[in-house]
């Protein structure tokens, strides 16, 4: 792969947008292996040449050290495995990588359905032979998952599935220890308060603050991208991955609650359409460049690349 090219001399505005994002929020370096290996190198099969991640991440003022920590790291997680040739490594996602990647980022390119039935998912944890390290894992787990904790033993989220409960359970070592209840429904007469129990329990202040910022922040580069601004591959590439990174990290703590349960007009439904619009903007680009170090992606995985955020036109 060709070195990654240096900002030019006389700055432009997309450039000092990309230095004004690292500098004010600057990514954690396994935060970023794991964008760019979801977003960008999943597509291409899930492998990478530690040399070339080198280059792919050095602008994101990301060192060689940092890489090879975050690498490392991965790897102990069970996200990525090393494949030795000769001298050189290269990295791929492991099963349990692929499986994660694909459940978080489904949630990042997709939004939930926008039909709810009423109904509610329990889950119950007795204390006996849970132990309390588990017990704490296990409730982040199911936080990440959107669900939520209303007495000491019983969680509850509108829309989760069971396969993503019993996933976790299998994953923490815990099934059979958990009960799951799946089609309890919530009457008209009682939405009110359902609403003032989401709006504490949720805390969706927090999550639309997170928005708000988002918003403001990638408005003001879609406004110089409509105007068709000649930049570099890189630059193409930097804009996707912070797309990317920073709306990644807000929907994993959003629980996704159906409408019906949201303030009107939410404002996730807009960062949505607009990490959309930027993503559409920006994938062409990025994908050349990517293309002319790491080799093209699949015809499906460009066909699957292009129907990303396809749902925000129907929101």
């Amino acid at each position: 792969m060709a070195a990654t090219p240096a900002f030019r001399q006389q700055n432009s505005t997309v450039e000092l947008w990309i230095r004004r994002t690292l500098a004010g929020d600057p990514p954690r370096a396994k935060s970023l292996v794991v964008s760019l290996f979801g977003d960008a190198i999943a597509p291409r099969g899930g492998s990478i040449w530690l040399k070339n991640l080198i280059e792919l991440l050095a602008p994101f003022e990301v060192n060689d050290r940092l890489v090879r920590t975050s690498v490392f790291r991965l790897v102990q997680e069970d996200w990525l495995e090393a494949i030795r040739n000769g001298r050189e490594s290269s990295y791929r996602l492991t099963r349990t990588g692929f499986r994660r990647l694909e459940h978080a980022y489904s949630k990042v390119y997709q939004r939930p359905a926008a039909v709810w039935d009423g109904g509610w998912t329990f889950t119950l944890i007795p204390n006996d032979h849970i132990t309390v390290p588990r017990r704490l894992k296990l409730k982040q787990e199911l936080e990440w998952e959107g669900v939520r904790q209303l007495t000491p033993h019983l969680f509850a989220h509108p829309t989760i599935g069971t396969d993503a409960l019993n996933e976790i359970f299998d994953r923490l070592g815990v099934k059979g220890r958990a009960i799951i209840f799946t089609g309890a429904t919530t009457d008209q007469v009682g939405m009110c308060v359902i609403r003032e129990l989401v709006n504490g329990t949720w805390n969706l202040r927090q999550v639309a603050g997170a928005y708000k910022r988002f918003e403001r922040d990638f408005a003001r580069l879609k406004s110089v991208l409509t105007r068709g601004p000649r930049l570099s591959g890189w630059e193409w590439l930097a804009i996707r991955v912070l797309l990317i990174h920073s709306f990644r990290r807000i929907v994993l703590h959003d629980p996704l609650l159906p409408n019906e349960l949201l303030p009107n007009p939410w404002i996730g439904h807009d960062a949505y359409r607009l990490a959309g619009e930027i993503y559409r903007i920006s994938l062409p680009g990025s994908e050349k460049y990517l293309c002319e170090g790491l080799g093209p992606a699949t015809e499906e995985a460009v066909r699957t690349m292009e129907r990303r955020f396809n749902t925000a036109k129907r929101l």
